[in-house]
């Protein structure tokens, strides 16, 4: 299998402000451009692009090719069951809505430390082994996103997961928060297979300050600067497959150009990934990823990483020598479709989902004032 995977969690979209509004014509273009170049690996989940995700992947792939032709990955999430009986009924559901017959890699959803007793309370971990003794599911495992010293633990206690998938990416990779070496490390000493998420980190890697793309663009001017994120994590040792998030058949194009024969980044290449890593997190004011977990059930509807991309931008700008940019006037228009920054009541479901463990309602409360509304 090629370690490319088509992540369905950024879909191109024909309404910005709808997330379940995906342009499934341009989808199934990308598709059909994925698979015509030998790439199989599909991820969608429960309550992506507003619970649409499920739904697009049948109409775009399962409807459309044989089901032997490609692999299926989604995920059970805990703030969806509250019993026994509702893992069933999601589990039964997504089956529904993919018409898939079966998932080849069924997925625990981010799991961290306020999460995991949850799964273990209703024996979600017996519950996905049942599912592959039954053939409706092939590869059992779970997604990640907390300390090394847990994913220790959950592999000790659970060696019967497969897999793990981890958020590895270039700018994480010594974070203190996402602890992306970290993680890795472990499902190595563990001999788990890895699948990566956010290697270009919601598109920071794409889009980055100056200095830090000169860096990269000085050395290999050909090179995109995403083909560097995507590289260094397909690079590693024990990673299975690399997920990455296509909004548009440009960005597919340019992930595949790299990836059809892909090879790994050279020892020096690596170092000037961690450079540019230096230079960026010296700039970043809110390191969101933008994927929107933390929207869902905000009961002030607020855009909130629309809120925070906004924000970073003009907090890269000379706004002593501009006082004004264009994204005053975007805050403004997303405004008419959402709450207001300053409308957050602080119940914190947010960050009790956030899989960075960003600390959203003081963030709310800067891109607040800052905008003045």
């Amino acid at each position: 299998m090629k370690k490319l995977g088509f992540g369905l969690m950024r879909m191109p979209q024909t309404d910005n402000t709808d997330p379940a509004a995906v342009d499934v014509e341009q989808v199934k273009k990308m598709v059909d451009l994925f698979m015509e170049n030998g790439f199989t690996y599909f991820d969608t989940a429960w309550m992506y692009n507003g619970f649409a995700s499920e739904n697009v992947a049948k109409e775009a792939l399962v409807e459309r090719y044989p089901r032997d032709s490609f692999t299926l990955a989604t995920k059970l999430h805990a703030g969806f069951f509250d019993s026994l009986e509702d893992r069933d009924k999601v589990f039964n559901a997504q089956l529904e809505k993919t018409g898939a017959g079966y998932f080849d890699y069924y997925l625990l959803h981010g799991i961290e430390e306020a999460m995991y007793p949850k799964y273990e309370k209703f024996d979600c971990f017996n519950w996905l082994i049942d599912k592959k003794k039954k053939g409706l599911v092939k590869h059992i495992g779970f997604s990640f996103h907390d300390t090394p010293e847990l994913l220790d633990k959950i592999f000790t206690a659970h060696p019967e997961m497969e897999f793990v998938q981890l958020q590895i990416n270039y700018l994480d990779w010594e974070s203190p928060w996402i602890h992306s070496r970290g993680c890795y490390e472990t499902a190595v000493k563990h001999n788990k297979p890895v699948i990566v998420m956010e290697p270009v980190k919601g598109g920071t890697l794409a889009s980055m300050p100056q200095e830090a793309e000169e860096l990269l663009k000085n050395y290999a001017p050909d090179m995109s600067l995403p083909s560097w994120a995507i590289r260094f994590t397909a690079g590693l040792p024990g990673v299975m497959v690399v997920l990455s998030g296509m909004s548009s058949l440009e960005q597919m194009k340019d992930n595949i150009s790299y990836m059809k024969d892909f090879k790994a980044l050279s020892e020096a290449e690596t170092e000037l990934c961690f450079k540019a890593a230096e230079i960026i997190n010296s700039q970043i004011a809110i390191p969101c990823t933008g994927c929107s977990y933390c929207t869902e059930g905000c009961p002030q509807h607020i855009a909130i990483p629309q809120y925070f991309s906004l924000y970073n931008e003009d907090m890269r700008e000379r706004l002593e020598e501009k006082g004004w940019t264009a994204n005053f006037t975007n805050y403004d228009i997303l405004n008419d479709k959402f709450g207001k920054a300053s409308q957050c009541i602080a119940c914190a479901q947010c960050e009790a989902v956030c899989p960075q463990h960003l600390p959203i309602i003081e963030n709310l409360k800067k891109v607040a004032e800052h905008y003045g509304k």
